[in-house]
């Protein structure tokens, strides 16, 4: 069973996404909040496996809360809610840890299956969304910063550029001739040395190290 924090400051909003929830089976919506500070406290009293956090909320917004959760409880998966397809917090988001995002306009099967997929552990990298966000804040950034991909092996930099360009495991050990666990293993290794907890962290740092530019993919 899959448990649920929904936070947003609209009671309404609230209401309509645990009543979409609650009718998969496996997903449990075990409370929610109507800000920030509130969804952090109930994150760390309540454990839920993924929380779906909206962006703009009194109190503390969703960047400040989800960086509070992930540094505190890194195992809880944060799903990003926003209205706008280029909402300039969402990459803000998604480096501070958060598992992707999505429109709140997204229809019921979709919600209930990107809980779904964000509790397996994978990201939600939609390419009509997230990853034109991450490369519009590529295209503004400054000088480009390749030092880090030293910590990795050659093939682990192969994985990184892989996953940068939205790749899933199967698709990486197909397109590298090895096993899909061998290319979990590297993903792992990745994640692990390069101190993040989650594969749209990698997806930015290969943006942020030049790796990958923005249009690849």
């Amino acid at each position: 069973m899959i448990s649920v924090l929904v936070v947003d400051d609209q009671t309404l909003v609230r209401s309509g996404i645990s009543q979409i929830l609650s009718h998969a089976a496996d997903i449990d919506v075990i409370g929610d909040a109507a800000n920030g500070s509130e969804a952090v406290e109930k994150t760390l009293r309540l454990r839920p496996d993924v929380v779906l956090m909206d962006v703009r909320m009194p109190a503390m917004d969703g960047l400040e809360a989800t960086k509070r959760i992930i540094a505190q409880r890194p195992e809880t998966k944060v799903i990003v809610l926003t209205t706008f397809e280029l909402d300039e917090y969402v990459f803000g988001a998604v480096r501070a840890g958060a598992s992707g995002f999505l429109l709140k306009d997204i229809d019921p099967d979709s919600l209930r299956q990107a809980v779904k997929v964000v509790a397996e552990g994978n990201a939600l990298l939609s390419p009509s969304v997230t990853r034109r966000v991450i490369a519009e804040f590529a295209e503004t950034t400054g000088e480009l910063d390749d030092s880090v991909l030293g910590q990795l092996t050659p093939r682990e930099v192969e994985v990184l550029a892989l996953v940068g360009k939205g790749r899933s495991n199967d698709e990486i050990a197909e397109e590298l001739f090895i096993s899909a666990s061998t290319a979990k293993t590297h993903v792992n290794r990745a994640m692990m040395k390069l101190g993040v907890h989650d594969r749209a962290q990698l997806v930015v740092i290969a943006y942020e190290t030049g790796l990958i530019r923005p249009g690849q993919g």
